[in-house]
């Protein structure tokens, strides 16, 4: 009787231990990718080609919009009750990282950044999270010297030249991306004094106009101008603020970062404009690479790399075709 029992006892526990254990490996893969402004081109690439990794692997993408961070815990818990496994973010606030975690580790949730790294209260980088961002100061430095180079080429004086720096310190990356910016062009010769701060309230076209709008308006000395930012939205912006006070191709010179839908339609016009160029940054990578690598966590406990850093090429009107054609794009 008692064996009988004792072996009962065991079946009992050995079947609890089987349903307590993840299922994760038998049950059909569902994966978010959370993104902090869903109408930005460079998001809707990332998108695009995170729903290229989900056709390959046969898991199912739920794809959300989370500009602000209520909506983003939102987001977190709606992922759980969808049953996802896991999901991607680009957060819209990089102070949220120690939320975001707690939520995901409450709702099971496995969780990986990218683009924007989340730091915790102390401002340090969150590393138990892995990341795939940019190495934000490389590229910045990048986008300065191809500044630096054309103005040589075009034998402008330094000195009658205003730099725009369509700026968002909010956001680290940003900061790091014109700071890097910065570095170069004034290792080349640039004048620090000749460098104009020009905030803007958010990272799109619009908000990046009216700050550079600003910051000509009350700079009328400079014969020539030349625009850096975060992205290219932001860099478009102080272009289009130029024209309206009359520098063109000829006498402006902006380089932005992304290589983005929005750059590439500035190159496809008739005349050139002075959107000179853009660091081209793979939204295939970024959207695609982290899905599978979050797909292979889910699946096959494989958990991606802590940190991937991505670098850029520059694109001009006349190289995009055959760079994109050299990164995959």
């Amino acid at each position: 009787m008692k064996m009988n029992i004792a072996l009962g006892l065991r079946a009992l526990a050995l079947a609890m231990a089987f349903t307590a254990a993840p299922a994760f490996a038998d049950e059909p893969v569902k994966i978010g990718f959370v993104v902090k402004q869903p109408e930005e081109p460079w998001f809707q690439d990332e998108w695009k080609y995170a729903e290229q990794a989900a056709k390959e692997k046969g898991f199912t993408l739920v794809k959300i919009g989370a500009p602000d961070g209520g909506q983003v815990l939102t987001a977190i818990d709606n992922l759980k009750s969808q049953h996802a496994q896991g999901f991607v973010i680009c957060t819209p606030d990089v102070k949220l990282g120690p939320s975001i975690v707690a939520k995901a580790k409450m709702n099971h949730l496995k969780l990986m950044t990218v683009d924007d790294r989340l730091v915790d209260g102390a401002g340090k980088p969150i590393e138990s999270v892995p990341h795939m961002g940019i190495s934000a100061s490389k590229i910045g430095e990048q986008v300065g010297q191809a500044i630096a180079d054309e103005m040589k080429k075009r034998g402008w004086k330094p000195e009658e030249t205003g730099a725009l720096r369509i700026s968002y310190d909010q956001l680290p990356t940003a900061k790091d991306r014109t700071d890097g910016a910065i570095a170069s062009l004034t290792a080349a010769g640039f004048p620090k004094a000749n460098i104009i701060n020009a905030p803007q309230a958010k990272t799109d076209t619009e908000n990046a106009f009216n700050a550079a709008n600003i910051a000509i308006t009350q700079n009328p000395k400079f014969k020539h101008w030349v625009a850096f930012g975060l992205n290219d939205e932001a860099v478009l912006g102080a272009v289009r603020a130029a024209e309206g006070r009359g520098f063109r191709a000829d006498n402006m010179i902006g380089v932005g970062i992304g290589g983005s839908k929005s750059a590439l339609n500035e190159f496809a016009k008739g005349e050139p404009t002075g959107f000179f160029g853009s660091v081209l940054i793979s939204p295939k990578r970024h959207g695609y690479e982290t899905s599978i690598d979050m797909y292979e966590w889910i699946k096959n406990d494989k958990a991606p790399p802590a940190l991937t850093l991505t670098t850029g090429r520059l694109i001009t009107r006349g190289n995009v075709a055959d760079v994109r054609k050299e990164m995959g794009l």
